[in-house]
This record gives C-alpha cells, sequence and structure tokens, in this order.
C-alpha cells in the first residue's frame, strides 16, 4: 500500500457517508435468509495454515522490489503454482520510467485466469511488488533494513494461491481472474509516480473489450493483519457503491466480523484500485489501513494470520458465485 494518500476528509461528506451507511445497514436488516438464494452455492474449504504456508514462502525470498532478482523468483513460485491448479497463467510485459530514477524498470503483471471463454469477468487482484525501503520507519539506519513486506505485498498472493486451490469447486457463472500488479510500491521519493502496473493493466484492458468485460474487481491490501479490520473505504463506496454493498453484504450473512459495515475509512485510499476505476473497471478495495507494521521492518509474518485471509477469502468465494 502506497502512502500517497489524498485525505479527503470533509464534513459534509461524512455526514452524508454516515447517512448513506445508516440506510446501507438498513437494507442489510430487511435481506432475505441467505438459504433463499442460490442453493448450489458452495463454501469456500480454504485452509488458514496452508495460506500462511504460502506467505511465509513468499517472504523467505525477501524483498521483492520491481526489476530485482526477487520479483522474478516470485513470479516463477506463482506460475508454478497456478498452472499446476490447471489455471491460464499471463504474464504481462512493460517497463515503466520512475521519475526520481529516470530510467526504464522491466515489470511483469501475472494474469490468472479461470474459466477463459466467459466473456464477463471479476477480478480479484494485489500488488506483488515491496517497497524499496521501509520509509515509514523513524529510524533512518533502520530504512535500509531488509523489508519483505509480510502483509502489505505477500498476504493478498498467498490469500489467492490458497483459493485458487478450491477455484474449480465453486459454481461460478462468469469468468473470473486473479490480477497480481507490479510497480504499486516502487517508490522513492514522495513525488514519485504510483500505481505502474494496474494503471498499464486497465490501458490493457480497454484494448480488447470485445473478447473480455471486466464487471468489477476486488482488491486486497494488507489482509492478513491479526486482529485486522476492514470498514469500508471511501473511494471504493463513492467510485463503485454498488460492489461494497454486494461484498460487505455477503460479509454479514457469513458473519465475517473483520468487516464493518457501521464505518468508513478514516481516509480516502488512493490504491491500485484508483488506476482500475480511472480505467473503466469498477473497483473496490479491501484494506486494513490501520496495520501498525505498515511499511516497517516489523511487518513480518508473526504479524499475520491465517484466520483472518480465511473470513475474506470465505467472502469472496461466496461473492463471486453470486454474480449473475
Amino acid at each position: 500500500m502506497t502512502n500517497k494518500i489524498r485525505l479527503k476528509i470533509y464534513a459534509l461528506a461524512s455526514l452524508s457517508m454516515l447517512a448513506t451507511a445508516m440506510f446501507f445497514n438498513i437494507q442489510l436488516s430487511a435481506q432475505t435468509n441467505p438459504e433463499d438464494k442460490n442453493m448450489k452455492e458452495q463454501p469456500l474449504p480454504f485452509d488458514p495454515e496452508q495460506s500462511m504456508k504460502y506467505l511465509k514462502e513468499i517472504c523467505d525470498i525477501g524483498t521483492r522490489i520491481s526489476g530485482s532478482e526477487g520479483i522474478v523468483k516470485q513470479r516463477v513460485l506463482i506460475k508454478k503454482h497456478f498452472e499446476a491448479l490447471g489455471a491460464k497463467v499471463l504474464e504481462q510485459e512493460f517497463k515503466a520510467i520512475q521519475k526520481s530514477t529516470g530510467r526504464p524498470t522491466p515489470m511483469v503483471n501475472m494474469v490468472i485466469t479461470w474459466h477463459p471463454t466467459i466473456r464477463e469477468r471479476v477480478i480479484l487482484c494485489s500488488h506483488f511488488d515491496t517497497r524499496p525501503f521501509a520509509d515509514q520507519e523513524t529510524d533512518p539506519k533502520k530504512r535500509k533494513g531488509t523489508f519483505i513486506s509480510a502483509n502489505d505485498g505477500a498476504s493478498g498472493v498467498a490469500l489467492l494461491m490458497e483459493m485458487g486451490r478450491h477455484m474449480k469447486k465453486l459454481n461460478c457463472n462468469i469468468g473470473v481472474d486473479f490480477v497480481f500488479f507490479d510497480g504499486e510500491e516502487f517508490v522513492f521519493d514522495p513525488d514519485d509516480e504510483y500505481f505502474f502496473g494496474s494503471k498499464h493493466f486497465a490501458r490493457e484492458a480497454r484494448k480488447n473489450t470485445q473478447t473480455i468485460k471486466y464487471r468489477s474487481a476486488v482488491l486486497l491490501d494488507m489482509v492478513a493483519g491479526k486482529d485486522a479490520k476492514f470498514p469500508i473505504e471511501q473511494n471504493s463506496w463513492w467510485k463503485a457503491g454498488p460492489i461494497v454493498r454486494e461484498v460487505w453484504s455477503t460479509a454479514n450473512e457469513l458473519k465475517i466480523e473483520s468487516f464493518k459495515l457501521n464505518e468508513f475509512s478514516r481516509v480516502a485510499v488512493d490504491d491500485d484500485h484508483t488506476a482500475l476505476n480511472n480505467g473503466g473497471i469498477p473497483a473496490i478495495d479491501i484494506i486494513d489501513f490501520d496495520y501498525k507494521h505498515w511499511h516497517k521492518l516489523s511487518d513480518t509474518p508473526e504479524q499475520c494470520s491465517g484466520e483472518t485471509m480465511a473470513g475474506v477469502a470465505k467472502v469472496l468465494g461466496s461473492w463471486i458465485q453470486r454474480q449473475r
């Protein structure tokens, strides 16, 4: 998650969001019993311990900075994992020039495709690169330490790796793509550009609307923290409110308490979902932006929980099966 955030906290907007949230909760309480919906919906048999094994395996690589040996090793791991599960894996290569370096850096998005013949699709996505240094450390010496970024980087990948083991068991009526964005964390200076991978993906998607139509996207960012809380992220609500309602309603039905349907995020977060929304793909962000180890050397597997990932994955498993 980047620290370039637009702090759009206005008094009138906050009052409007509070009123909207109250109406949203009234709607939730009036919903029908989930058993009256699709009787073929399959619960996702997500294994928390296995997801933590994946997370640790990723962190054992070390730093995974865009263009580095570490991120190449991670790509090999991801490709091998999903191809063994029968998914189609596409590597979307491109180059990006960061303002502060002035040099082209090779980057690669990874697109994992399930049910590839279906035109209408949804996206579950995460960035998979790490920040070059831990910029939130107050001690300048610590900023040069090895930053493995367990929750902010590895968690989204680990969750989708474990979810991928069960995708063929789900009754999906639409296509599903897992997308891993490169270049989200490739930032050296506050004025640098952000979201290289998601911007590139959105541009490419616009070129291919005849064969693929992306209906919606859910971004996963810092989804493994112990005691994580996922309030409704403000930009997600304004840009893709219907998707927010679907996802948080599903969490409410499944009694996944980490999703806080009574709360909005303290700030409006700019993240990879910003680039997708700007590119015409309605997208939301499931994010624990109060994670206290964000961009610190202490963001290690010990701060993460497979149970947290399992809760998020179960919501997504039900949500994608309800897409028509």
